[in-house]
């Protein structure tokens, strides 16, 4: 990708960020304030290099955002504190007002069979662990699990 110095408008660059959300050019031109043959508009904005650029720019900048945020739930998963759902299984009676404040990310599946129990099931922590080593090796650092040992890759006793 090159980058190109040029000066987008403010509605070019509304295009360019739209487009880069939804896929679809008329209602990215539609959506930057191109209200007259927003179709073909937009098509001619897509043949120049500086806007491809830009929409370039913007869905290499929404992947890296979604990977940051895929690892900060595997670590949420991997790490997080069960006190909130464990609560949860052994309170009498929660309501809404307890569960609204409560940190439930780690529950995968909760079931309230017909004898009143309450069944909950978590995500999995060594999953979790797994993704968060393929992302770490994707990005070319050592595996995590090594890191976690702090000893290069030796067993931990």
């Amino acid at each position: 990708m090159k980058f190109i110095d040029s000066k987008l408008k403010d509605r070019e660059k509304q295009f360019c960020a739209c487009y880069a959300e939804t896929g679809d050019v008329r209602l990215s031109a539609r959506l930057a304030g191109y209200r007259l043959n927003s179709r073909a508009r937009g098509i001619r904005l897509l043949s120049r290099d500086d806007i491809r650029d830009e929409i370039e720019r913007h869905l290499i900048s929404k992947e890296k955002l979604a990977r940051h945020l895929a690892v900060l739930g595997y670590r949420r998963l991997a790490f997080g504190d069960t006190g909130d759902a464990v609560s949860l299984v052994c309170s009498e009676n929660t309501g809404e007002q307890d569960l609204s404040g409560m940190d439930l990310f780690m529950i995968s599946e909760v079931k309230k069979p017909k004898d009143g129990a309450l069944e909950v099931k978590f995500f999995d922590r060594l999953k979790a662990l797994e993704k968060l080593e393929n992302a770490c090796a994707d990005e070319g650092a050592k595996s995590l699990f090594d890191a976690i040992g702090g000893q290069g890759g030796e067993e931990i006793d």
